[in-house]
């Protein structure tokens, strides 16, 4: 296990276009989040929404060293792994809305947003639920004799689950070109790590498994950016997986609307000096100027605004909609498939309602 935390220091000269990417990246995050935000707590978003404000610079740094064909899976905080894995806004904000443009068709909400065409392969309800996913993408990509690299999100709650020993023994006996990169907040749902392991850093649960790990700034981007652009390229090279453990910390509630009556505001306002978009403006310093700092900014709320403006003209999904995608071959009732969603849909159809306005209360 190699430690990889260091203080911020000055970027060279062939890291300020990098370092802009990430940061650009990162405040299309923030954007989309503070958005889906306001529009939740307006009760146009149905169903839950977790937020990972505070965390961006895990999945900006992460998906930076990735291709478009590599694979991700994502917990139930996804929209920033989305997003910067290279999700159209507009189609993310539309499935947000449970509308029929969206990637998933209005059916996949916040929770199970994906999309397939970059290798997003959905976020999760289940905690520990994208494990399996990533070994199976991975063993795939190795089976087809590819360079393909698969890439598990997960949260320090998750290593306690028996899918992340099991698939993290899987990937290091077949040596699977995976990426287990654990966004470790501190919290898993409401509950303090402290309570639940007796370890300090999770990273050294991969040992165990003969995995190679690191840890990392989970707020500095462009330390994100170069260790997982080490352990991609040597899962490339056939050496197989690697686990990298990301120290952050979220801003905002377990979901929207959470009371957070287990931690202290005055917690909270420590970290928020942490931010990974202040503290990446602050490396770039005169190389970046104020106004160019502030046109990124209004270039992510225009793209969001773009993006509401078509999620509210899109049309709402139709009820025959509901069954279809379970099953290849679905759409044709004359397969076993096409036969068997017709009767499924036929037997739901009395019981189905209008889309609920949004709740507030945890869900997974």
């Amino acid at each position: 296990m190699t430690h990889t935390l260091t203080p911020d220091a000055p970027l060279a000269d062939s890291e300020i276009s990098l370092a802009r990417a990430l940061l650009q990246m990162m405040i299309r995050v923030r954007v989309l989040e503070e958005g889906i935000e306001r529009h939740f707590l307006a009760g146009e978003i149905p169903g839950f929404a977790h937020l990972s404000i505070g965390q961006e610079a895990v999945a900006a740094g992460v998906c930076a060293a990735l291709r478009r064909d590599d694979y991700i899976a994502s917990t139930h905080r996804g929209h920033g792994h989305t997003l910067a894995k290279g999700t159209a806004m507009r189609a993310m904000v539309a499935e947000l809305f449970a509308r029929a443009d969206g990637m998933c068709r209005g059916k996949g909400g916040s929770m199970h947003i994906a999309d397939f065409s970059i290798g997003m392969l959905g976020a999760n309800g289940v905690v520990a639920g994208g494990f399996g996913l990533v070994a199976g993408a991975a063993l795939a990509a190795r089976l087809r004799k590819t360079d393909q690299v698969a890439v598990c999100f997960f949260g320090d709650g998750a290593t306690n689950r028996g899918p992340f020993h099991e698939n993290l023994n899987l990937a290091a006996i077949w040596n699977l070109p995976a990426l287990f990169v654990l966004e470790n907040n501190h919290y898993a749902s409401t509950t303090e790590t402290s309570e639940t392991m007796k370890i300090e850093d999770v990273a050294i649960r991969a040992d165990g498994y003969g995995i190679p790990s690191q840890i990392v700034d989970g707020f500095d981007a462009l330390a994100v950016y170069y260790a997982a652009g080490e352990a991609v390229e040597r899962a490339r090279r056939g050496e197989g997986p690697t686990f990298i453990e990301c120290k952050t910390y979220r801003v905002r509630g377990h979901y929207i609307g959470d009371p957070e009556r287990y931690r202290t505001k005055g917690e909270v306002e420590a970290h928020k000096s942490d931010d990974p978009i202040v503290r990446l403006q602050a490396r770039l310093g005169p190389t970046l100027s104020q106004q160019e700092f502030e046109e990124l900014w209004g270039t992510a709320k225009s793209e969001f605004a773009d993006a509401l403006a078509f999620a509210r003209a899109s049309a709402q999904p139709e009820t025959g909609e509901a069954f279809r995608g379970a099953y290849e071959g679905d759409r044709d009732p004359e397969t076993p498939h096409g036969a068997f969603a017709v009767r499924e849909e036929a037997a739901f159809a009395p019981f189905f309602t209008e889309v609920p306005s949004a709740g507030t209360g945890s869900a997974h």
